[in-house]
Parts: structure tokens; C-alpha cells; sequence
């Protein structure tokens, strides 16, 4: 049973850090491409970042500089480091495999605020 478990959000500061970290479990995690997608209320959910198998990562325009998407095969695991954080970064985060049908998990919110 896919299990996807995304933790590390927070209330931050224009200007400040995060980083979330996804656990993933009941699928072979190092077969897939990742991806870190947000959500704001009443839109749509986005990819913002994504990683494949041999490490190649991708980025939304709106983040491209800001942030850095890694993966540890080892603890099948997945890393958004978010600098420079402004308010309209503000959603909840999930993680996922694109392109695959996969359950979401519960998401963790990032709130940009002063």
C-alpha cells in the first residue's frame, strides 16, 4: 500500500528557509520520478519540483533559484530546501509520483507570512 508522508512546513518569514522532507513507502522508490506539487485553496495542485532516477531535477519558473529537490534512495525519501520564501509560496505541499495514479498524502502547510 503507497504510503507518502510529507512533514516539515511551517510558518515562516518573507525571505526565509524551509525544508520539507517526504517518507515513502509501498512502491519501489527508486523506479519512479518524484515530485513535490502545492496546492493553494481553490486551485488547482502544481508541480513545483520534480527529480528522476538518475537525479535529474526540474523546476516551476515560479521557484527556479529558490529551491533545491533531492532524494535518498537509501531511506526512499524525497527533500524540498525552499529559500528566499515569499507569501504567494504560501499552500500546502504534497509529494507524488507525476504521471502516475497514486494516492496523495495529507500535505504539509507553508505559511509566508510577516
Amino acid at each position: 500500500q503507497v504510503q507518502l508522508v510529507e512533514s516539515g512546513g511551517g510558518l515562516v518569514q518573507p525571505g526565509g528557509s524551509l525544508t520539507l522532507s517526504c517518507a515513502t513507502s509501498g512502491f519501489h522508490f527508486g523506479f519512479y520520478t518524484m515530485g513535490w506539487y502545492r496546492q493553494v485553496s481553490g486551485k488547482q495542485r502544481e508541480l513545483v519540483a520534480s527529480i528522476d532516477i538518475v537525479d535529474r531535477t526540474e523546476y516551476a519558473d515560479s521557484m527556479k533559484g529558490r529551491v533545491i529537490i533531492s532524494r535518498d534512495k537509501s531511506k526512499a525519501t524525497i527533500s524540498l530546501q525552499m529559500n528566499n520564501l515569499r507569501p504567494e509560496d504560501t499552500a500546502v505541499y504534497y509529494c507524488n509520483r507525476p504521471l502516475v495514479d497514486s494516492p496523495w498524502g495529507q500535505g504539509t502547510q507553508v505559511t509566508v507570512s510577516s
